[in-house]
C-alpha cells in the first residue's frame, strides 16, 4: 500500500510542509515520485517516519536523528515499541481529561480504578528514553545543549530557524569565490547561527562540519540542492578560515 503526501501527513499528525522538509534534508525521502511530481510513501517509509517522530518527541535534533537511523546498531522495532508506549500514555491522559470534562458537563462523577499515568509519569518516561538515546548515540555536550534548546522552540520558531538556514545555504550556493571575503562572512554567519539556535559551535566543531559537508554523500546531496558545488564551497570556505 502507498500513501500520498497528504495522506501520510494526516496519518502521522504532521504537516505536508514537514514531510517536504524531511525530503529536502534527506531524512525521509518519498518511496516514489511520479513524473508529475506527486510524492508517495510506502508502509516501510511510514515506519521510518514513526521513528523520526519518536526521536522528535524526545527533542533529538534532526541531524542527529539521521545518524541514529543509519547507525548499524539501530533497533527499529525497539524505537517503535517505545514510541507506542509514549503514545499510549498520552492517550490515557487525554482520555482521563475528556472523562473529567464529560463528568463536569453531565454532573455525574465516574471513577476509573485503573492506574492512571500522570504528566510526571509521562515526562519521566520521555526523559528516560531521551537519556538512553543520548547515552547510546550522542552523549556529548553539543548534543545535550541542542536538545535542551529545541525543547523550548515553537513550530513557528523552528520554521524561522529553517528559513534562515536555507538563506545561508542559498548564499553559499551563489557565492563565486569560496575563499573570498563573502564566503568568509557566510562562514561566520553560519557558525553564529549554529551557536544561537543549536549548540556552541567552536572552531574545532566547525572544522569537523566542513569535512563532513564534502565527505558525507548525504550532506553533499542535500547542500548541492542550493546550487551545484555548494557542499564543496562550504567545506573550502570553512577550511580556509579554520586553517588560519
Amino acid at each position: 500500500m502507498r500513501y500520498s503526501v497528504s495522506q501520510a501527513a494526516r496519518l502521522a499528525g504532521v504537516s505536508v510542509r514537514t514531510l517536504r522538509w524531511y525530503d529536502e534534508i534527506g531524512l525521509l525521502k518519498p518511496t516514489e515520485v511520479t513524473p508529475a511530481g506527486y510524492r508517495f510513501y510506502s508502509q516501510e517509509a511510514m515506519a521510518v517516519l514513526q521513528q523520526i517522530l519518536f526521536y522528535r518527541e524526545l527533542d533529538v535534533p534532526l541531524e542527529q536523528i539521521g545518524h541514529i537511523l543509519s547507525a548499524p546498531d539501530h533497533d527499529r522495532a525497539e524505537a517503535l515499541r517505545k514510541h507506542r508506549n509514549l503514545l499510549l500514555m498520552k492517550r490515557r491522559r487525554l482520555d482521563d481529561m475528556l472523562r473529567l470534562v464529560d463528568e463536569t458537563i453531565g454532573g455525574t462523577v465516574m471513577y476509573d480504578e485503573r492506574p492512571k499515568p500522570s504528566q510526571a509519569d509521562w515526562e519521566a518516561v520521555k526523559e528516560q528514553y531521551a537519556q538512553e538515546a543520548a547515552d547510546r548515540w550522542g552523549n556529548t555536550e553539543a548534543f545535550l545543549e541542542s536538545r535542551e534548546k529545541h525543547k523550548n522552540y515553537t513550530q513557528e520558531q523552528e520554521a524561522a530557524i529553517q528559513a534562515e538556514m536555507e538563506e545561508i545555504f542559498s548564499a553559499f550556493g551563489a557565492c563565486g569565490d569560496p575563499e573570498g571575503p563573502e564566503a568568509r562572512a557566510l562562514v561566520k554567519r553560519w557558525q553564529a547561527h549554529i551557536t544561537k539556535y543549536h549548540y556552541n559551535c567552536t572552531d574545532s566543531i566547525l572544522a569537523c562540519l566542513g569535512q563532513m559537508y564534502a565527505g558525507d554523500p548525504r550532506f553533499q546531496e542535500n547542500l548541492d540542492k542550493y546550487g551545484p558545488g555548494t557542499a564543496q564551497k562550504m567545506s573550502r570556505a570553512i577550511a580556509a578560515i579554520c586553517q588560519k
